[in-house]
C-alpha cells in the first residue's frame, strides 16, 4: 500500500546528511589555519561549522585571524578540499532513498553551506546528476540558519511551508527549517551530536539513511 505524502518538497543538506565528508571538511579546516600558521581549530570546533556558508564557518574556526586573510584562509581551504574531494562518498543507502522519494512524486531540493562551484563539482562527479529539483548554495543566497534557501526553493514550486521538509545533521538545518516555518528531521551520523537538536523541534532524529529512508516513507 503507497502512503499519502505529508510533503511535496523534501530538502536536505549535503555534508553530513547525504555524503560522508565531516571528517574531510574539518581536516581542510585544520590544514588551512595550519598553512597561516593561527591556532588549528579541534575537532569538534572545526565539525561545528559545517554547514554554514564558507566566510562564516572561517571566521568561527579562525576567530584570531586579521579580516584581511579571510579569504587567504579561504583560498587554502578551498586547495586542501578539492585536492581530496573524490574520497568524499555518499553514506550507505542514500541512492536507493532518493530514488525511492522521487519515485514516490516528491520534489528534491538541496540547501547547503557549500558554494555553487563545490555542489556543482560534487553533482557532476557522483551518481546524483539529475536527482534534485532545485539546489541553493550559501554563496548566492544567505548562510544558514537564514531562512532565504528555503523559502527561495518554497517559492520557485509554489510549495507552503506546511508541505515542506528540511533534513540536515546540524543545529544550523534545523534552525533554518524553523525560521522558514517547515518541519525539519534531523540525522545523528554527522557532523552534529544529536543531543544538541534538543529544542528545534524535529519531527525525528535518525541515526542511519535507511531509518531515515523508511520513516521518510512511512510519514514523509
Amino acid at each position: 500500500m503507497t502512503l499519502p505524502r505529508n510533503f511535496d518538497l523534501v530538502v536536505f543538506d549535503w555534508d553530513g546528511t547525504l555524503f560522508d565528508s565531516t571528517a574531510l571538511i574539518a581536516r581542510c579546516i585544520q590544514s588551512a589555519c595550519a598553512d597561516l600558521g593561527v591556532p588549528v581549530p579541534s575537532d569538534e570546533r572545526a565539525s561545528y561549522v559545517i554547514g554554514m556558508g564558507l566566510a562564516e564557518a572561517l571566521q568561527y574556526a579562525a576567530p584570531d585571524l586579521p579580516r584581511e586573510r579571510y579569504r587567504e584562509l579561504g583560498e587554502r581551504y578551498r586547495y586542501h578540499y578539492f585536492a581530496c574531494q573524490h574520497e568524499i562518498v555518499f553514506f550507505d543507502g542514500t541512492l536507493a532513498m532518493l530514488e525511492a522519494l522521487k519515485q514516490r512524486g516528491h520534489l528534491l531540493g538541496v540547501a547547503t553551506g557549500k558554494s555553487r562551484r563545490g555542489l556543482n563539482d560534487a553533482l557532476n562527479t557522483s551518481m546524483l546528476r539529475g536527482l534534485f529539483d532545485a539546489t541553493r548554495t550559501a554563496d548566492e543566497t544567505a548562510s544558514k540558519p537564514d531562512p532565504r534557501m528555503l523559502v527561495e526553493l518554497m517559492d520557485e514550486f509554489q510549495v507552503v511551508p506546511g508541505r515542506t521538509v528540511m533534513i540536515g545533521d546540524t543545529t544550523h538545518d534545523l534552525q533554518l527549517a524553523r525560521n522558514a516555518g517547515t518541519a525539519s528531521i534531523g540525522v545523528s551520523y554527522g557532523a552534529h551530536d544529536h543531543s544538541l537538536f534538543d529544542g528545534f523541534g524535529a519531527r525525528h532524529v535518525a541515526h542511519s539513511t535507511t531509518e531515515l529512508h523508511d520513516w521518510l516513507l512511512r510519514h514523509g
